[in-house]
């Protein structure tokens, strides 16, 4: 039987140069999609899983983040003070437990392979979530937890996929599969950004992971890679060779809001969807589309 997955790991250490002058002073997993922050979604994603640890690898100015996911006793009181339960309440229900966040820095812009290994020492000999905070999907279901129903039936590694058209593969990572496996998408290799007519799949690795504690030893000890980076599929490779990966269509709509283009139309799906503003919000579209 599969040991569970308690501990994810957010890799949060990046500049988010796409989005200055906004991020000059303020993490970019802090922008908000409508209410809430970008890291706050993801958090909450894996918390719906089943995550009880909740990893975060910072590094310069992100001192933000950990305030976030901390009480603010001035906040609270002035609240209390106003009688505004329905916010403390809200606040209340995101904040995680005492003892639940660890915070390590990536004291060097190496890569999200070298990111997840600043990590390891928190995450031991324990499997593990990565979740990367700028892919958001919109869904019933979060997508790690889609993905951990999958990993209590295989173990192994699992990565979250999703369908993308085939003239855009060229942009993504995708996998090769076994298509002999009819119970399961067995994966048998990830090409990274192939052309359009070397593309084995149209399905994407679209930052959601289930990982066993070996790779840590893989990423500790391998050269770097494209971009002069640690990289992370480089030690997925690697692992693929002794070790089972499979992979789970994401079911839901996905947003990359390391973009600009998809930061907006996912605030635009979340609003649209929102109980407090989406028909208010709706009908402010149609004004503003007739002008």
């Amino acid at each position: 039987m599969a040991n569970p997955i308690k501990t994810a790991v957010f890799p949060v250490a990046g500049l988010g140069t796409r989005f200055l002058p906004a991020t000059k002073a303020m993490p970019k997993e802090m922008l908000t999609v409508v209410d809430k922050p970008l890291i706050q979604y993801a958090v909450e994603e894996a918390k719906e899983a089943g995550v009880e640890h909740f990893i975060f690898v910072t590094g310069r100015n992100k001192n933000i983040i950990e305030d976030h996911f901390d009480r603010q006793y001035e906040l609270m009181n002035i609240l209390k003070e106003k009688n505004k339960i329905d916010q403390i309440s809200i606040l209340e229900h995101d904040l995680p437990s005492a003892g639940q966040t660890s915070f390590t820095r990536q004291q060097q812009p190496l890569g999200l392979g070298h990111a997840v290994w600043c990590a390891r020492h928190m995450i031991g000999k324990e499997p593990f979530a990565l979740l990367l905070p700028d892919m958001m999907v919109q869904s019933e279901v979060g997508a790690l937890k889609q993905m951990t129903s999958q990993y209590e039936k295989h173990g192994n590694n699992v990565v979250g996929l999703y369908e993308v058209p085939h003239e855009d593969v060229y942009q993504y990572g995708v996998v090769k599969i076994d298509e002999q496996d009819p119970g399961q998408i067995k994966i048998t290799d990830m090409v990274e950004k192939p052309k359009i007519e070397d593309a084995p799949t149209n399905l994407m690795i679209m930052g959601r992971y289930i990982l066993q504690p070996e790779i840590m030893m893989l990423l500790g000890t391998q050269n770097k890679g494209a971009g002069g980076e640690i990289q992370l599929t480089d030690a997925m490779l690697k692992l693929l060779e002794f070790q089972g990966f499979s992979g789970v269509k994401i079911d839901g709509k996905l947003f990359d809001c390391g973009s600009k283009l998809g930061f907006l139309s996912a605030n635009v799906s979340f609003a649209l969807e929102h109980p407090e503003v989406g028909t208010d919000f709706r009908n402010a579209i149609k004004a503003l589309l007739k002008n």
